[in-house]
This record gives structure tokens, C-alpha cells and sequence, in this order.
């Protein structure tokens, strides 16, 4: 016991309790101070940097874009629709190196190099905390291998999307039109607030046209985002307005149609209802996809189509401008009843040339060896040309340009489509105007024989055309072509349908001379004589139509046209005019193709095609 207490030191104990509780306080004290410190960095010296990152968790007010409205044709066909798809979207605000950040995407194959100045012209445009599509309609794959990269691209996300879609593609691209981002230009023309959201916008067309329409109102919803962007919780929304659905006048068979029958060829077809204006048929070809290009097409491809000789994006329908060839003499015939410059029962000699009183030159007739003696019926029935050359040199040339004027030639129609074309009814003012420079400036009596055959500076559209036929068909009345039919509430299922506009009559033509005109285009189509007899003779429904040939360069004199030593694209063009059924007219068309040399050969089956087609329901 005593040898115990010998070896136990208390005094030694005592000193190293007593170390390690200052130990313990010295620690306890420097980690207050630690904690002390970072609290006074967090509060007093970095409070404005940790106070705004604080604010990354906040409500967002973010906007809700409306569902575009869909498009039908007048049987209810949708022709252009909304499908869901995948888009690559970037936020400004949240990209730490904007340039950085595009060339990495264009070198992972995301978006074309080519386009990053353009993209990054149109990010300045919005707001750096909106969300901007960079890439419309990617694949399954570019999601795959984006979500794999996703942590190296902050700010850049893909979010789902309706994407427009045209279930019939090419075949009615010229009336539709198609969509596409919106660009620098589009943003001056366009309120940004009823845009907020909003990728695409109506580029040409109808889609353009009816753009107000079509968009919809924006909607909005509150979020709660974290500091980084993303959504965390939404708190409330107010649901957007979808844009109201299109009804058109088209009918999609008749469309389809006429797009297969021009196939390879460069032309027109455009079909009316000459009881109220509606267009039936709108087809220029060769045509463009819209699919294609409303995803966004690469700069390569955009040029590439931009500079095809044969313009798929010129819309021949609207801004075409040809001489009408003889598809015009039935209007002449009609000015020279009503002016009584000629009896159209005393027949005129064709002995295949025509010249002017105390004139050598010879204007020739398309047959060579004439006609022989031809009164107006036949002329129109055998599109003799010495007989419009005597008629047109009896009506002079002011008669001839006031009374085409009348039809509506020389001026738009109105149609629903920006960008057509006035065409061209020329006279003395007109040449004094367009030759003020030239000494060539008076007129020649030569330049009124030529207008007589639809040649010279006499210019239509395709769609001016198929309203003369309309016209003829309708005895005078014109109708204001139109390609909406009407619109529908995109909740209530409510239509409300266009009313026809009708446009000033020609008004003073008798019931009798048009029924002299109507029934030599009859005889064009079911005449013996006829120039069109082999498309019209058995046709399961009675016709009037006019052919035409329309000289792309003039041949000399002394020389003759020979087709085969011709290149294709300065072969005559071929065109056509008609309207069915005779009794109880419900279509008139109009055909145009470039260079088909033949107007009953090549342009009146393609008419009688659409025609046969549009009223199977009639036959």
C-alpha cells in the first residue's frame, strides 16, 4: 500500500489535465474565430456577391407561347399541322462565354459554323434571360449525345416543342408557305411581348399572310428558378390563346394533281370557282419542300437552292409573267362585237402572213399555209392569227389596252398572297413612260398586231389568266380570287366563313356576243376543227377552252422555227385556258408551261386532268 502511494505522482496528473484543457480551448477558440471570420466575409466584406447569388432563387415570370393554328383544305384535309419535337434552346444569361460556347456546339456537329455569326446576331435581339432556339427538330440521336455533354455547356438545354409540319410537302409550298425562326428583320416588325416564347413566325404565303391569326396569345407562368436557371417549382399560369385554324379553298386532290401532272416541268396551274372567286388549285413547279427548310436548313443548302436555274422558290403562279399568246383572242373577239369593228360573219382570207397596208414585212401565222377564209367563230375555234392581226389593226391599240384592262389584266387580282405581279397591258402612255430615253418611244402600228396574238409587251400572270377564264365563264362577273375559305375557333369549333368579294363587272358586253364567244371556245375543245379537239372531244364533261403558244425569242424573217434545233429554254411556252362544266360552270383554269411548246399538246391535258379530277364528284 505504501509502495503504491510511492509511485502515483498526483502532481503530474493534475499538470497534464491541465494541458490538454487549454489544448481544448485554444481549439474550441480559434475554430469560433474560423467560424466568426467566415461569418463577417459572408455578411460584411462579400455581402453584395453573396447577396445577388441569393437572389438565384427567386420567381421567374416566364412566358407560355400559343399553339399555331392549323390549316385545312376545303374538304377538311389538314395541310399543315403541329407535331411535338426536340429543339436545342440557349439562355444568354447563363452562358459564361457566348462565343466559346457556339464554336463548341458547331464542332460537336449541333449547329452549322456557318451560321454562328447569324445566330449570334439574333441572340442581340432578345433578351439575355430569354430562351432562344439555336437548332429546330433534332433527332433522337443529337439528344442522346447532347445529354452526355450537357454539364460542358451551361445555359444550353433541349426542351420539347411543336414543330410545323406539311404532311404534303412540296405540293402546295407556294400557297402555304412555311415558317422559320425569327430573325433581326422579323423583330422590327413584330411586337416582342406577344412574341415572348415564341420561336418561329410566318415567313411568305399564307403563313405569313394570316400570321396574326395563326400566332395565338402568349401566355405566362410564375416559376421558381434556382441560381443556376433551372426550374424548380411552378407556383400559377395563365394558359395561351391558340392561334385560330385556317379553312382554305384548295382542294388537296385537285392540288396533288396538278403538282404530279407538271412534274419535271417548269409552270403553273391555277384553277377558280368563277361563281365566288375561290381558288381551287395553286401549283407552281418546280417547287420546294417547307419542311426543310422551317427546321433550318445549313447556309450550303439555302443556296443551293437559292441559285437552281430552274427557281423551285419562285412562285411562277403569282409572279410569272408570259405573253398570253392566243389564249388572249377570245377577249379581242369580244372588244371587236362590242366596238363593231367587224362582222363576225364575214370571213377573213389567212393565207399564213399578214402585212400592213404599204409594208413589205410579213407577220406570220402559226400554220404555215393559212387558213383560207375564216369568220370569228372559226378563228377562235382554229386560233387563226391573220385574223386577230386585221382585227386588232381595225380596234386600234387605246381600244385593245382599255377593254383587257376590264378583265383585270395589267393590275393585281387581290388575291390573299403578298408579292404578285401587275403583268403588263401596254399602250402609247405606257411606251412613252418605259421608252422616255429611246427614240423608239412612239407607237408602231407592227407593236398593235402583235399585241392582237398575246404576244409582244403584252404580259399575265398565271393567276390573271385563270381569273379571265373565270370571268368568260361567268359572263362578266368577277370575283376577288381568294385562298381562305374561312376560320375556326380553335375551343368553340365556330366557323366563320369569308364572304365572296365581288370586284367591278365588265359590264358592257351583251348576253349574245358572250355566248358567241363561249360557243367558239366550245368548238376549241369539241369543234372538227378544233385545236384542243384531241383533250376535249371525250371528256365526260363539255368544256370551252382557249390554247396557247407564247415565243420566248422572234424569229427572223427569213428564217423558220425549228423546234429540234432549239435548246429547251427557247422553246415557246405553252398555255392554256378553260372552264367546265359548259352548262353550269364550276372551275376555270388557267395552264402555263415553260418551254412545252405546245398549248393543246402540252398544257390542255394538264388542265383537263385537274378539271376531270375536281369534278368526280359531279360526273
Amino acid at each position: 500500500m505504501a509502495t503504491t502511494d510511492r509511485l502515483k505522482d498526483h502532481w503530474a496528473e493534475q499538470r497534464l489535465f491541465l494541458h490538454r484543457v487549454i489544448a481544448a480551448v485554444i481549439g474550441i477558440v480559434a475554430l469560433i474565430i474560423v467560424v466568426l471570420g467566415r461569418l463577417g466575409q459572408l455578411q460584411i466584406a462579400d455581402y453584395e456577391y453573396f447577396s445577388a447569388q441569393s437572389q438565384g432563387n427567386r420567381i421567374r415570370v416566364q412566358p407560355l407561347p400559343p399553339t399555331r393554328g392549323l390549316i385545312y383544305d376545303r374538304n377538311g384535309s389538314i395541310l399543315a399541322e403541329n407535331l411535338p419535337s426536340y429543339q436545342l434552346e440557349l439562355t444568354p444569361e447563363q452562358v459564361p462565354d457566348m462565343a466559346e460556347t457556339l464554336s463548341r456546339l458547331a464542332r460537336f456537329g449541333l449547329i452549322e459554323a456557318d451560321n454562328i455569326d447569324t445566330l449570334q446576331a439574333l441572340i442581340r435581339q432578345h433578351r439575355r434571360f430569354d430562351s432562344i432556339p439555336i437548332r429546330h427538330r433534332m433527332s433522337d440521336a443529337e439528344v442522346a449525345a447532347f445529354a452526355i455533354e450537357r454539364p460542358r455547356f451551361p445555359g444550353v438545354d433541349i426542351r420539347a416543342r411543336l414543330a410545323r409540319n406539311y404532311p404534303h410537302g412540296v405540293a402546295a409550298a407556294h400557297a402555304l408557305g412555311y415558317v422559320g425562326g425569327i430573325n433581326a428583320a422579323d423583330m422590327q416588325r413584330i411586337d416582342q411581348r406577344d412574341y415572348a416564347g415564341t420561336s418561329l413566325i410566318g415567313k411568305i404565303a399564307l403563313e405569313r399572310r394570316y400570321e396574326s391569326d395563326l400566332h395565338g396569345d402568349a401566355g405566362h407562368e410564375a416559376v421558381l428558378v434556382n441560381a443556376r436557371g433551372r426550374i424548380m417549382q411552378s407556383l400559377n399560369a395563365e394558359a395561351a390563346a391558340a392561334g385560330k385554324d385556317l379553312i382554305l379553298t384548295l382542294d388537296i386532290e385537285s392540288q396533288l394533281t396538278a403538282h404530279r401532272a407538271l412534274a419535271g416541268r417548269r409552270g403553273a396551274v391555277v384553277a377558280i370557282d368563277p361563281n365566288n372567286g375561290e381558288v381551287l388549285v395553286f401549283a407552281s413547279e418546280p417547287s420546294f419542300d417547307p419542311n426543310r427548310i422551317s427546321v433550318g436548313m445549313s447556309r450550303a443548302d439555302y443556296l443551293a437552292v437559292q441559285q437552281d436555274p430552274d427557281l423551285p422558290l419562285f412562285n411562277r403562279a403569282l409572279q410569272g409573267a408570259y405573253p398570253p399568246g392566243s389564249t388572249i383572242k377570245p377577249i379581242l373577239a369580244l372588244a371587236a362585237l362590242h366596238y363593231e369593228v367587224i362582222d363576225p360573219n364575214q370571213p377573213v382570207y389567212c393565207n399564213g402572213s399578214y402585212s400592213l397596208p404599204g409594208s413589205t414585212h410579213r407577220y406570220r401565222d402559226w400554220k404555215r399555209g393559212g387558213h383560207g377564209w375564216i369568220d370569228m367563230h372559226g378563228s377562235i375555234e382554229q386560233s387563226c392569227d391573220v385574223y386577230y392581226y386585221e382585227l386588232a389593226r381595225e380596234l386600234g391599240i387605246d381600244r385593245m389596252e382599255s377593254f383587257m384592262k376590264r378583265f383585270g389584266l395589267g393590275g393585281v387580282t387581290g388575291i390573299d398572297i403578298a408579292g404578285e405581279k401587275n403583268g403588263l397591258v401596254p399602250g402609247r402612255e405606257w411606251k412613252q413612260r418605259a421608252f422616255s430615253k429611246r427614240a423608239d418611244q412612239v407607237w408602231f402600228p407592227g407593236e398593235t398586231l402583235i399585241t392582237g396574238i398575246g404576244q409582244g409587251y403584252l404580259l399575265t400572270t398565271p393567276l390573271q389568266l385563270a381569273h379571265v377564264a373565270a370571268t368568260i365563264a361567268n359572263r362578266g362577273q368577277r370575283f376577288q380570287p381568294t385562298l381562305l375559305r374561312g376560320m375556326s375557333d380553335p375551343v368553340t369549333g365556330a366557323v366563320e366563313f369569308a364572304e365572296p368579294v365581288p370586284l367591278e363587272s365588265v359590264g358592257i358586253v351583251r348576253n349574245d356576243q358572250w355566248e358567241q364567244i363561249i360557243s367558239a371556245m366550245s368548238a376549241v375543245m369539241q369543234g372538227t376543227r378544233g385545236t384542243a379537239r384531241a383533250v376535249g372531244i371525250d371528256a365526260p364533261f363539255t368544256l370551252a377552252g382557249k390554247s396557247g403558244t407564247a415565243q420566248v425569242f422572234t424569229v427572223a424573217q427569213d428564217q423558220e422555227y425549228e423546234t429540234e434545233e432549239l435548246e429547251d429554254r427557247m422553246r415557246d411556252h405553252a398555255l392554256f385556258i378553260a372552264f367546265a362544266p359548259l352548262e353550269d360552270p364550276q372551275i376555270a383554269i388557267a395552264v402555263i408551261v415553260e418551254n412545252g411548246e405546245s398549248g393543246s399538246g402540252t398544257a390542255a391535258p394538264i388542265a383537263r386532268t385537274v378539271m376531270e379530277k375536281y369534278l368526280r364528284d359531279m360526273l
